[in-house]
């Protein structure tokens, strides 16, 4: 027994030492590893505006009157807003943190008598992680208030609505704390799924992976030896990226680190396993490469909510995101960095991404083990 595990150590450390010096040996591996962190965090400086549509609101009514319901009829048969009612700002605070509004529009008790004096006031609190829906959500709320109160859609005297405003999670209303947890989850994938692919194939395609083959080395040792050294580039990566992300646009770290790098390495293998998918059913960098770019990289750009909310796309377009392992890392990473620790979110996307993590490395072994023989 103890033989057996010596041989498997000295067999895994001599791949990986090889591995290792085919990475430093490749200039372009270190550039994407090492320098596409940082470049690509600072050039996103600049914030993208997003319209938004059919906006999810949880209408709290504290008061039920004629009046208070007329204060939020704009709401309702309106393109761009989407209303919940409820009956307390708990239910509305569960359906934030859950993601399923965006902002909570909340009439108080005394909304009536405070109207009838002119005085009166609806909170409005926004969801700050998605601070271009944010923004957006609460100019038009605050546009179609003022134009319903002109046009007298609420007969008083006296009165008049003033809407208070309160941006959860990104007090600053910056739009670029929105975006960089898109960025490392691009980064991931870039490091995990086009290096491992592009490296493995060209084994393949130089011969090397068969002249192993033929020696005492296992099926399992060489896939450990692929996954190290790129996870290790991609770690580092993700530690430039995170520091790049606080110090230089201050993003804050409200959640457990730990959890946040837990379920970074979580991903680390999903998109390793994917790479390696990819490598073994193509065998040629060329295609590894517009597979890699098919597969991964486009759809962790265009459908996982990094540039723009999937409520916002028809809904098979959304369904389609949702079955992507990037999508539930990039939520869970927003969730972490700006939000904190909400667990029930934390454990179904990390339960979602080991089972994508198992489910790919699997494939990897099964589709590399059909090559080998």
């Amino acid at each position: 027994m103890n033989n057996t595990l010596t041989d498997f150590l000295r067999r895994l450390r001599a791949l990986v030492h090889k591995e290792f010096l085919q990475l430093l040996r490749d200039n372009s591996s270190i550039l994407i590893g090492a320098v596409l962190p940082i470049a690509l965090i600072i050039l996103i400086g600049g914030g993208i505006s997003l319209d938004v549509k059919h906006v999810p609101i949880a209408v709290v009514m504290e008061e039920n009157s004629p009046t208070a319901r007329d204060s939020v009829r704009f709401l309702d048969g309106s393109a761009y807003y989407a209303p919940q009612y409820v009956t307390s700002m708990r239910e509305a605070d569960e359906m934030m943190r859950s993601r399923e509004v965006d902002a909570i529009l909340v009439v108080p008790p005394d909304f009536s008598v405070e109207y009838m004096r002119g005085e009166a006031s609806i909170q409005l609190i926004l969801y700050g992680v998605d601070a271009a829906t944010a923004s957006s959500v609460q100019g038009y709320i605050e546009a179609s208030l003022g134009q319903q109160t002109a046009q007298g859609h609420m007969a008083s005297a006296n009165g008049r609505v003033q809407v208070e405003s309160r941006i959860w999670f990104n007090d600053e209303n910056n739009s670029t704390w929105y975006f960089v947890p898109g960025l490392m989850m691009l980064i991931m994938t870039i490091v995990g799924v086009f290096l491992t692919a592009l490296s493995t194939a060209r084994e393949w395609e130089r011969g090397t992976l068969e002249a192993i083959f033929v020696t005492p080395m296992r099926l399992m040792e060489l896939l450990l030896s692929k996954i190290i050294p790129y996870f290790c580039v991609a770690f580092f990566g993700l530690i430039l990226s995170l520091a790049a992300a606080h110090y230089i646009y201050h993003v804050p770290v409200r959640g457990s680190l730990l959890i946040i790098l837990l379920a970074s390495i979580l991903y680390l293998f999903v998109s390793l396993g994917i790479g390696l998918v990819i490598s073994a059913i193509t065998k040629s960098q060329f295609l590894a490469c517009q597979a890699a770019l098919i597969v991964s990289f486009l759809p962790s750009l265009m459908l996982t909510g990094f540039l723009y909310d999937l409520r916002c796309v028809p809904e098979w377009i959304a369904a389609v995101g949702r079955v992507l392992p990037p999508t539930y890392y990039l939520e869970l990473l927003k969730s972490l960095l700006l939000t904190g620790n909400y667990w029930p979110l934390i454990g179904k996307n990390c339960t979602m991404l080991f089972c994508y993590a198992v489910f790919f490395l699997g494939l990897a072994l099964k589709f590399t083990k059909k090559r080998v023989e």
